[in-house]
């Protein structure tokens, strides 16, 4: 019975050496080949990179992690919404110092939920507002799952979705989610209706 004990005790020790030896493998392969492309690089390209790290690591904690979560949104955006927002950046740089200035202002004084909400997007970032009390707390495990069922939304069923949002108490919300969740993309539009005129 010991003896039982101990080769699984083994087993699993050597299990987890393996798997320890194999993520570093990757490492070190990850390592040589960026290595490899440094090395590629003229001296000025790898001067310009190591000024753009030091900058990088001068900057306050807070302000990597803002960039680091706006760089995310930017790249959850599908094509289409990055045309927009590139056209939008654009009309913007177009106007008056002043004008941009007061764009920047008025931006920043939005509460924080709201600025959160224009990383989803135009049309998301738009509907946030209203949506957010149903989307603000939701658990890590969940989050992907639900932001891509938003973004299939319509402007329809995110305005449904809205009026639930305003009136379902907290407690029913986690449910709400889930079911929300299970409901098939083509079945979901019927189904906020419904929800709606309850």
């Amino acid at each position: 019975m010991r003896s039982a004990d101990f080769r699984r005790g083994v087993a699993v020790t050597l299990i987890g050496a393996a798997a320890l030896v194999a993520g570093m493998a990757v490492s070190f392969a990850q390592d040589a080949e960026n290595a490899a492309r440094w090395a590629a690089m003229s001296p000025a390209t790898q001067a310009g990179w190591e000024q753009r790290r030091l900058t990088w690591d001068a900057l306050p904690r807070q302000e990597r992690e803002d960039r680091r979560s706006r760089y995310a949104a930017w790249r959850a955006l599908d094509e289409i919404q990055r045309a927009r927002l590139r056209a939008a950046a654009t009309e913007i740089a177009a106007l008056p110092p002043e004008h941009q200035a007061a764009l920047r202002t008025q931006f920043s004084v939005l509460d924080g939920m709201q600025r959160q909400g224009w990383r989803l997007g135009p049309d998301l970032g738009a509907d946030w507002p209203r949506l957010q009390p149903l989307f603000a707390f939701v658990p890590p495990g969940e989050r992907d799952g639900l932001l891509a069922l938003l973004r299939r939304l319509d402007a329809e069923q995110r305005d449904d979705l809205a009026a639930l949002a305003q009136r379902l108490p907290p407690q029913d919300r986690d449910a709400f989610r889930r079911e929300l969740l299970a409901v098939p993309d083509a079945q979901r539009s019927a189904w906020l209706r419904q929800q709606r005129d309850r």
